[in-house]
């Protein structure tokens, strides 16, 4: 539990991890066996307004503090971070919605996003541009009292159950970008290709096909074009703490799994953990899980006081899951052969571990943003380097 948290902070954390202990871990088994959407959890997630996290009280949702938010993640991820998933991109949906949304945008879909009755999704990345988003080819074409959009997006997440798509896109004719807030529902709007992943099958990503859809004026979010780049950098921090603590959460799981297993695993008359190799590979996952979580919940600590924050979250994301995918596969290694084979644990954590490399933002490019940012002012006084 972070320190500084309310008591009624605490109890919505306790409450998550209730949930965690006595609803969801055991049954993550089962349920990834059998590959079934968990309806009955998503419902209990809901009434636990998880949908709400990032949604003000005002529009009905938990309004939480950042650190809360990262706390609640955690607990959510070190059950099964299927669960955490469904809420990430939703959440930074809310946030941008709550932060920069007019006030009828924000009446219109936060209650509903809060609750769960409606899901919030991001429709960035498209076929030629990843990292590169000014590169993108999605184009808004003004035609009178609506845009007509045109947009192919990949890689989009919870995108069948989306009813909000939170959509980057560029005026035709112009460098500047806007994000539109999208219904599902509009005609000319399809979703074409569902991606097989190597983990996370439950998660669906998808591709979505925006051919000619009428676009209200008053969905632009905030009201004013061009300002799509900078709302969204700014969401994306919150995005890229989500994925951090996400993969902390992660990162404890595996842990768990090794120091029980080297406990009970016994060669040459004595359990494993009673060799120094293990002890010393033990250390290590320990030190790099204890090290990631307190850079993830810095970055939600400083995130939260507001202002620019995206070097220290591009360092949370980047150093959290390197770690993540390191301690889950050395949580394979104590395993030994059992490590490898489907139904241990942390052999799905092992391949789950790699998509927090790669997603919101693969690392190479978090790298840069924290080279680009690191010789500012704020920043090297963070630091406590010369500049």
């Amino acid at each position: 539990m972070p320190a500084g948290l309310s008591a009624e902070e605490q109890s919505i954390v306790s409450a998550v991890e209730r949930f965690v202990a006595e609803r969801v871990r055991p049954r993550v088994g089962s349920l990834e066996a059998a590959g079934a959407y968990p309806e009955d959890l998503v419902g209990e997630m809901k009434g636990l307004g998880l949908f709400g996290l990032a949604v003000p009280e005002r529009h009905g949702g938990l309004g939480l503090r950042l650190p809360v938010l990262a706390a609640v993640f955690e607990a959510l991820s070190n059950g099964w971070t299927t669960l955490a998933a469904y809420i990430n991109s939703h959440s930074t949906v809310c946030y941008a919605l709550a932060n920069f949304g007019t006030a009828g945008q924000q009446a219109a879909y936060l209650p509903r996003l809060a609750s769960g009755e409606a899901r919030g999704s991001l429709c960035l990345t498209e076929p030629h541009a990843g990292s590169d988003l000014k590169a993108i080819r999605a184009s808004a074409r003004d035609a009178g009292e609506c845009y007509a959009l045109n947009a192919s997006k990949v890689y989009v997440t919870n995108g069948a159950k989306a009813a909000l798509f939170l959509t980057l896109a560029r005026h035709e004719g112009t460098d500047a970008l806007s994000l539109f807030l999208v219904d599902a529902s509009l005609a000319h709007i399809s979703v074409t290709s569902t991606f097989h992943k190597t983990a996370f099958d439950l998660v669906d990503t998808v591709q979505v096909e925006m051919d000619g859809a009428r676009v209200a004026k008053d969905r632009l979010l905030g009201g004013a074009e061009g300002r799509g780049m900078a709302q969204l950098m700014d969401a994306l921090e919150v995005g890229r703490i989500a994925i951090a603590i996400s993969a902390v959460g992660l990162a404890a799981n595996a842990l768990s799994e090794a120091v029980a297993y080297a406990a009970a695993r016994k060669t040459f008359g004595v359990a494993i953990d009673q060799h120094q190799a293990i002890q010393f590979r033990l250390a290590d996952m320990a030190t790099q899980l204890v090290a990631a979580r307190l850079v993830a919940m810095e970055a939600a600590r400083l995130k939260d006081r507001g202002g620019r924050c995206d070097m220290i979250t591009a360092m949370a994301k980047t150093f959290a899951s390197e770690a993540a995918a390191g301690i889950a596969h050395d949580a394979v290694l104590i395993h030994g052969g059992g490590g490898y084979i489907r139904g241990y644990p942390v052999e799905r954590l092992n391949r789950e571990a790699l998509l927090y490399v790669i997603g919101e933002g693969t690392n190479d490019i978090n790298r840069l943003v924290v080279a680009r940012r690191m010789s500012g002012a704020d920043e090297t006084t963070y630091l406590g380097v010369r500049p």
